[in-house]
């Protein structure tokens, strides 16, 4: 029997077939889903923000893409996957507030979405999909048996990408 694995705000977890991976309130938050397609295991990310190196005291590594996605990928890896095997898809980063200034502080979605494409670039690990953007929250259930990443969002018909 297969279980669905709750993952928090600024939280990441992993799991083996048959189980999922679920994540609540994707606002501006992205949730990065990585798995290794033949192992049929994978991990799903919940970062807050894109870059550690502008916080001071950033021990939580989950909160931040770029350490969120390099601690994912060394789990994985912990538990027998292999980076080159390893795909992703990326939901959220949403802008939840419209405002007329374009400044940095109110397009954290936005700089959310580009760091984890990057990052995921710079570990040669491909996007196969994404929602992400637009001007609502998320969930999604990720299944890394079948690669499936559920979305769902209020008002909107539920897709799988």
């Amino acid at each position: 029997m297969s279980e669905i694995i709750k993952v928090g705000m600024a939280d990441l977890k992993i799991c083996k077939a048959p189980d999922g991976l679920t994540t609540l309130g994707l606002g501006s938050c992205v949730g990065i889903a990585v798995r290794d397609p033949v192992l049929k295991i994978g991990g799903l990310a919940h970062c807050m923000l894109p870059d550690s190196t502008r916080i001071k005291s950033n021990t939580n590594l989950y909160k931040f893409v770029d350490t969120g996605i390099d601690e994912l990928v060394r789990l994985l890896v912990r538990e027998g996957a292999s980076k080159t095997r390893m795909v992703a898809k990326i939901a959220g980063g949403a802008q939840m507030f419209a405002f007329q200034n374009k400044s940095d502080m109110v397009r954290v979605g936005e700089q959310n979405v580009q760091a984890s494409i990057k990052r995921l670039e710079e570990l040669g690990i491909p996007v196969l999909a994404r929602d992400t953007g637009f001007n609502y929250g998320r969930t999604v259930i990720f299944y890394p048996a079948t690669g499936d990443y559920v979305i769902r969002a209020v008002g909107k018909d539920e897709k799988v990408i």
